[in-house]
């Protein structure tokens, strides 16, 4: 009973992680149709990185400006992974 508890367990794992790998690759091809999306992302995070790093607090602007950018990467991210769900499902 052990042995059937852990194929079946090990098998759920795994089927996870394909899915995971899936999603992944599909969302890297997304990228690739896209990619002035692509860039923005990372020319955002290169952004958040610079201000992050920055001594001046930019007027006080610079925690407003970093939690928006954040928001922009984020709302990206998912409208890559929204067209990788749709191409997946058609």
């Amino acid at each position: 009973m052990r042995k059937l508890v852990l194929a079946l367990s090990t098998c759920l794992l795994l089927a996870g992680f394909d899915a995971t790998i899936a999603n992944a690759q599909n969302i890297r091809s997304e990228a690739a149709a896209h990619p002035r999306i692509a860039q923005a992302i990372r020319d955002l995070e290169d952004a958040i990185a610079y201000m992050e790093a920055a001594p001046d607090n930019f007027g006080g602007h610079k925690g407003a400006a970093l939690a928006a950018s954040r928001a922009a990467v984020n709302e990206l991210r998912a409208s890559l992974a929204f067209r990788a769900d749709q191409d997946r499902r058609f």
